[in-house]
């Protein structure tokens, strides 16, 4: 049987184009990754209509997909089991659906216990899993978790332009994301530009305090080396470092 199944596999891979896979969407993360892929029927014919073989390739295919979770693999595997016409239609027409859903269902909880999930994704994340239909639960992952990240990375960066130690790079990227204000820009703004926007700001700082000549050679020492470094050694020595040495 397992001879078998990789054989399913390989043609499964071969045939590609010919079966009617749709790429799986992958909603995460993070943080969360979801399981996704839409059964179909071999070029136009209907999944009732499929050859035994063409139902055993479409399941392979569902199997061989490393999106697919936990539920998807263990449905697929019992259909192939069964090895019957009615067992793989039946996966392929509602055991798929139902088994995603319970993937899907896994995903949300995972980015319900995410310490960084925010309101928006929070409120998003509990109202698909109160309404739980395979629709909901697919619909938050696919738009409905980016959509609402968005929401809540908007309000992160807007609590950053308001507070007054926000130095001018860091307001000027953080309006730039806004005014973009796609969830891409917004996060992309959280994820790395602020940290390389605070570290122009803080490098700003540090020259501040090497362009006065009445500092130690201490603490010269330790800007000149803090000027040079990453934005963590920049932050560090402008928050704990510069009070470690001799002014």
């Amino acid at each position: 049987m397992r001879q078998h199944r990789v054989a399913l596999l390989v043609t499964a891979t071969a045939l590609g184009p010919a079966l009617l896979f749709a790429s799986p969407a992958v909603a995460a993360g993070a943080a969360a990754t979801a399981t996704t892929a839409t059964a179909a029927a071999a070029a136009d014919t209907p999944v009732d209509e499929m050859s035994l073989d063409d139902l055993r390739v479409a399941v392979a295919r569902i199997l061989g997909d490393k999106t697919s979770g936990k539920a998807v693999v263990r449905e697929a595997n019992r259909a192939l089991d069964a090895g019957t016409a009615d067992a793989l239609r039946t996966f392929l027409k509602s055991g798929f659906r139902l088994a995603r859903a319970e993937d899907d269902r896994v995903a949300i909880v995972r980015i319900l216990g995410d310490k960084a999930s925010g309101k928006a994704v929070v409120r998003e994340a509990t109202r698909a899993l109160d309404v739980n239909t395979p629709e909901a639960l697919r619909a938050f992952l696919e738009t409905g978790f980016r959509l609402a990240r968005a929401e809540d990375d908007r309000v992160a960066i807007v609590r950053i332009l308001g507070d007054k130690a926000s130095g001018k790079a860091v307001v000027r990227e953080a309006t730039r994301a806004l005014d973009v204000n796609t969830p891409e820009a917004l996060r992309a703004f959280l994820e790395t530009g602020f940290r390389l926007a605070r570290a122009e700001d803080d490098r700003v700082a540090v020259a501040r305090i090497l362009a006065d000549p009445a500092i130690s050679k201490a603490l010269r020492a330790a800007a000149e080396k803090a000027i040079n470094g990453t934005p963590e050694e920049l932050r560090y020595f402008l928050e704990v470092g510069q009070y470690e040495v001799k002014r």
